[in-house]
């Protein structure tokens, strides 16, 4: 794919520049360095510069080198703007990264990184001297929610791994408000596999504003020369009978569940329900009871669907894992039924068939007798070592538990040295942090190690190249996950596949699942290059907004807000958004008016927390009208343990005592709309910037050194008395050193040196800073 050549840019020079603003161009040229394109590349290229464009490639054909080339050619055309190159993981951040450093010729301060590691006053930093800045989608978005970037100097933006862009992941979010924002938009979709569905792949198209769709597979002429062979393998393995017993027992249990809930009227006695069915049922049942059924067949329904879908993941264990992951699994539920007051863990632990599926479990484990999948790996990695010492071998797996026991099989082999690769969180003691996973990563590359047993986390857009043989522990049904796995062989040599198998098991039907998934997405995609009318940037501009165009509105939203979906709804309306520390409420539409806003549940929570009553109280005393705003479709009287006539006593001592309305929403778009409209009713053309801190002061002298006070990073109403009462003053306090600070109780040094910058630091008028 990289060929040690330096290819300059004099053939996209004369591209696709018609949006350029007449400005004296500075001398900056933009060079690809050590790279030959390859003619498919090119010619992709060709719609990209056009269009806004999803390009579907093979894993390891390069999507990244288009990434490349568009980048340049953006800069070239728009030589003050910036690129912007987003994937879902900091791994695959840095790997970009790494491309742009060896391929991009540019300066390396030019190159900026964001992820959660990045502070954000860091990132606003970089952002004003970098060129082209990789990032996580997630703090991406909190930084267009803060107004800590501007999205409008940016001419292109890269999703990596786009198959990702649905409902309410990230990017979806970040494409709407650059689409809106950007003087020169271009966007550019990579993925190997945006999906078998054509509804997911029209959302993917529709979310990214995608106006073209650049589709190849390993049959197109144009692509077949630099196709690596991959033979696929399956090896079949037959469930020994004492394993079949195991899961017998269990099938006994799943089916007496399913048969109580089939008396109880919640599904059709004439027919088995699948995994899917219990889910689905679940859903219907859950919002039976937010809407106030809590009869006793419903309560039991919902039990029994817990029991069964807990005695289904012990089926799959045991047909497709092993003896090992069952036990760790059987031991946990016995733990929590120790302590738990879940009735279904409660039921399930005391089962007969459950418990007689535990006891044969546990009595295997003792004589060390495992899943024959075990035993067959181990011999097709001996046989691997054996052929060549310098072999590198992927081994995919689902479970963590499973991971480390092949681990442990695999370094019994001579010559085969084994390590698990797994996500950041912490389970079991196996979490890698985003460091290690990068030395790993590294490490296997170099061959300081030959068997890398990875779970889903390695699927996704890591390259590693030259590896031989890549085995999956299981079939998965997702088409998607299939070939993100198989793609990490043959990328630069052919390469290989080993698929396990247990027969007459799901592992038989999860292999269909994914086979037709796969071909349902390349004849879906074969229909949507046909007849794909992509995004219409004219239709767009027609849609009606909710605000007026000359209206400018601003809503103070406190910081604890920023994943509110509310707080996107209201950037997408056009309102500007000022993210602060709130001391009252958690929206602010005007000098006068302060929102509290819950979720149904939460609203129960904190009247049984007495959270409530000082909230009312805090609003009525600073703000002429204050509102509470209740979001959610669930029975507010159902939603936990408490007396109905409890909960309507609360709202009439909001809406009479206090003189407070409470307005039910239903969705967040509805509850964005809302506000959006007070707001524009409330704030004043000609006076638009109003006072976060509400209307009314406090009544009293020590009040207002307590507001004050409390305003402070990290204060709030708790610690601004012990501080004023050590001070004296709010002079007093200002003056002390951080030193003086830390000695207060609970302040500590983080807090101290947060208030000391705040009080020290020059003020700046945010639209001043930007220039």
């Amino acid at each position: 794919m990289i060929e040690s050549t330096t290819r300059t840019l004099t053939d996209w020079s004369n591209a696709d520049c018609r949006q350029k603003p007449r400005v004296e161009v500075p001398r900056y040229k933009m060079m690809l360095k050590n790279i030959t394109p390859r003619l498919y590349q090119e010619t992709i290229l060709g719609t990209c510069v056009d269009k806004n464009c999803l390009v579907v490639l093979p894993t390891g054909m390069g999507k990244t080198v288009i990434a490349l080339m568009l980048a340049s050619q953006r800069l070239k055309c728009f030589p003050n703007s910036k690129v912007l190159f987003l994937a879902p993981t900091r791994p695959l951040v840095e790997q970009h990264l790494q491309t742009f450093s060896n391929h991009f010729d540019i300066e390396e301060e030019q190159l900026a990184v964001f992820t959660g590691f990045v502070k954000p006053e860091k990132r606003a930093q970089l952002w004003k001297q970098a060129k082209v800045i990789f990032s996580t989608p997630q703090g991406l978005e909190n930084d267009i929610i803060t107004n800590k970037i501007d999205l409008s100097e940016v001419s292109l933006v890269i999703f990596d791994e786009a198959h990702r862009a649905t409902g309410d992941y990230a990017y979806t979010f970040i494409a709407k408000q650059y689409n809106k924002k950007a003087r020169y938009p271009r966007m550019l979709a990579l993925t190997a596999s945006p999906g078998s569905e054509l509804e997911k792949i029209n959302d993917v198209c529709k979310n990214l504003y995608i106006e073209g769709v650049e589709l190849r597979t390993d049959a197109d002429p144009d692509v077949r020369p630099y196709i690596q062979e991959t033979k696929v393998q399956w090896v079949q393995v037959e469930l020994p009978p004492e394993l079949e017993k195991i899961k017998q027992y269990l099938k006994a249990c799943y089916n007496s569940k399913l048969n109580e809930i089939k008396k109880h009227g919640y599904a059709d006695a004439s027919r088995m329900l699948s995994k899917v069915d219990l889910l689905k049922l679940q859903g219907h049942l859950h919002s039976e009871i937010a809407k106030g059924d809590k009869s006793f067949e419903i309560m039991k329904s919902v039990s029994l669907i817990a029991e069964a879908m807990k005695t289904e993941h012990a089926v799959e264990l045991i047909e497709t894992q092993g003896v090992a992951p069952l036990h760790n699994y059987f031991e946990r539920i016995y733990e929590e039924a120790k302590s738990s007051k879940v009735k279904a863990v409660q039921n399930l632990a005391s089962d007969l068939n459950f418990k007689s599926a535990a006891i044969l479990t546990r009595n295997l484990m003792q004589e060390g007798v495992e899943h024959p999948k075990l035993a067959t790996l181990k011999s097709l990695v001996e046989k691997e070592v054996e052929a060549n010492s310098k072999v590198k071998i992927i081994i995919f797996n689902q479970y963590r538990e499973s991971a480390k026991k092949i681990e442990e099989t695999l370094n019994t082999i001579p010559g085969a040295e084994a390590r698990v690769f797994v996500g950041q969180a912490k389970k079991n003691g196996t979490g890698l942090t985003q460091k290690e996973q990068k030395q790993m990563l590294e490490e296997f590359k170099q061959c300081e190690f030959n068997c890398l047993v990875a779970t889903s986390v390695a699927e996704e857009g890591i390259d590693i190249p030259c590896v031989d043989l890549v085995i999956f522990y299981e079939p998965i049904p997702s088409g998607i996950r299939t070939i993100q796995r198989r793609g990490r062989t043959g990328r630069q040599d052919s390469g290989r596949v080993i698929i396990l198998m247990t027969r007459g098991t799901r592992d038989e039907g999860y292999k269909w699942s994914a086979h037709h998934k796969e071909k349902r997405m390349y004849r879906e995609l074969d229909n949507l290059k046909t007849k794909f009318k992509g995004f219409d940037r004219r239709a767009e501009e027609k849609i009606e907004k909710y605000i007026a165009p000359e209206m400018e509105l601003k809503v103070f939203a406190d910081f604890r807000e920023k994943a509110s979906g509310v707080i996107k709804e209201l950037i997408d309306m056009g309102i500007s958004v000022n993210m602060q520390t709130l001391n009252v409420g958690d929206y602010l539409l005007s000098t006068r008016v302060g929102v509290e806003y819950k979720k149904v549940p939460d609203f129960v929570d904190s009247i049984i927390d007495g959270r409530l009553l000082d909230q009312i109280k805090s609003l009525k005393q600073n703000f002429e009208r204050p509102m509470i705003i209740i979001e959610g479709q669930e029975d507010i009287y159902a939603m936990r343990k408490i007396a109905a006539n409890a909960i309507r006593g609360m709202l009439a001592t909001i809406m009479v005592s206090y003189g407070i309305p409470v307005i039910q929403t239903k969705t967040v778009k509805e509850t964005a709309s809302l506000m959006a409209v007070i707001a524009k009713r409330e704030q004043d053309p000609d006076f638009r910037e109003f006072n976060p801190h509400g209307s009314r002061k406090p009544m009293t002298t020590k009040e207002l050194q307590e507001y004050i006070v409390s305003a402070l990073p990290g204060i709030g109403p708790t610690l601004a008395k012990p501080l004023l009462e050590r001070f004296g003053s709010v002079k007093n306090l200002v003056n002390a050193s951080e030193e003086e600070l830390k000695e207060i109780e609970k302040i500590g040094e983080k807090r101290a040196k947060e208030i000391q910058r705040l009080l020290t630091e020059r003020y700046e008028n945010e639209n001043n800073s930007r220039h």
